[in-house]
């Protein structure tokens, strides 16, 4: 049973990159705690595959096919999202690309921006599509951006990446600011080392576990289901909640130690 407090019955949720890792991590327990739920993704049989899973916890589901670097698609999608569930109360910046690894005096231009192409640039087309709409229809709402550990410390051959995600967390610090008297509040998630489809096979790399894991004070990798009770949280404050404009760091301790 859910807790009152918890409680997000009747509240839209949208999730980009919501199909898998992270995202659909987050998704599963907003949809738990009595939210609606929308998915976007650029694969269409994980968005199926996703909505499945998720409209198990009873609630209702959409899942949109959208590239959040295209800016018509952002828009497309966000209305079909609002069509379909009525409203949106918090929107998730979830999705993102990682690097390929390449050297700094290597990379290309058109490398760096395949990279802040969707994870800044997409974040910015949805969250401004977010904000238009929770300041029209008024009544508040949450805007949450996924960051990274490598936007607070170095991450050689990783930094188009690492651009991005510092960018992000610095739009949501500026959104926290500006958007507070319209009682929406803004936050960043800054994500560690996680198991998830976009970096499961660097983690399970033997040399990479053995040089990392022994900075990781649980010794384990995190998983999608670490960020679920954060994003109820998140979504659960009420309108102009105070608590705004703050960065979440969820990496078992890997910054600190």
């Amino acid at each position: 049973m859910t807790s009152p407090m918890f409680d997000l019955s009747g509240h839209v949720a949208l999730i980009t990159g919501g199909n898998s890792g992270i995202g659909l991590g987050m998704a599963h327990a907003l949809a738990q705690a009595g939210a609606d739920i929308c998915v976007w993704g650029t694969n269409a049989e994980r968005n199926s595959a996703a909505a499945d899973e998720l409209s198990k916890h009873g609630t209702r589901v959409h899942a949109v096919r959208c590239d959040v670097g295209e800016e018509e698609q952002v828009e497309g999608a966000f209305a079909e999202t609002v069509q379909t569930l009525g409203r949106v109360d918090s929107c998730f910046a979830n999705a993102g690309v990682s690097g390929r690894g390449t050297s700094f005096v290597e990379m290309s231009l058109e490398e760096f921006h395949r990279v802040t192409r969707v994870n800044l640039d997409g974040a910015f087309l949805t969250l401004r599509a977010a904000a238009t709409h929770m300041i029209e229809r008024g009544g508040g709402g949450v805007l949450v951006g996924t960051s990274s550990v490598s936007a607070i410390h170095g991450a050689p051959r990783n930094e188009a990446y690492s651009a991005s995600k510092a960018g992000l967390a610095s739009i949501m610090r500026g959104l926290a600011v500006e958007l507070a008297r319209y009682g929406i509040s803004a936050h960043a998630i800054t994500a560690g080392w996680v198991d998830t489809p976009l970096a499961g096979k660097l983690l399970h790399n033997e040399k990479f576990e053995a040089n990392v894991m022994p900075r990781m004070p649980g010794r384990r990798w995190g998983a999608p289901s670490d960020f679920g009770p954060l994003a109820v949280y998140l979504a659960s404050q009420p309108a102009g909640g105070f608590h705004t404009g703050d960065s979440f760091v969820i990496d078992g301790g890997y910054s600190i130690f």
